[in-house]
């Protein structure tokens, strides 16, 4: 099993918080997120954003191995995804992931490429995760 970890921390409540992302690898610390992040214009990153970023490497490299599996030796894949919140009662919800993908790949089919790119994105983990149960633990400190 693989597990790989990043942390956030938010100080102030509400839309006057200012919160900061960091990876456990370190290719980015203390990167900036918050209300003007995701819904505005301030410079930062937000959920969102590195949900598409997961999706679309995720995708792609799904993609890249199952194309290998198949034989196909040589190619370029370059994926971008654009996911959505939307408004959700008194709250919000990632209602998609829209992916698109440029490819050049070697001496395939463009139905069997349709078939190997849709198990690609069926079965890529970050896929089947957008789907899943999530659990919360908790430790409140007063």
């Amino acid at each position: 099993m693989t597990v790989k970890s990043a942390s956030a921390r938010y100080e102030g409540l509400g839309k006057e918080g200012r919160g900061h992302i960091s990876l456990e690898s370190g290719a980015f610390k203390d990167q900036p997120y918050g209300f003007g992040t995701r819904f505005g214009d301030e410079p930062g990153t937000n959920p969102e954003e590195l949900i598409a970023a997961a999706h679309a490497s995720c995708f792609t490299m799904a993609l890249s191995f199952a194309l290998a599996k198949e034989g196909y030796e040589a190619g370029t894949l370059e994926t971008s995804a654009k996911v959505s919140l939307e408004k959700d009662g008194d709250g919000f919800k990632i209602t998609r992931s829209d992916l698109t993908l440029t490819a050049q790949v070697d001496d395939i089919a463009a139905d069997k490429f349709a078939e190997i790119a849709n198990g690609a994105k069926a079965n890529c983990p970050v896929s089947k995760l957008l789907d899943a149960e999530i659990t919360l633990n908790h430790d409140l400190k007063g």
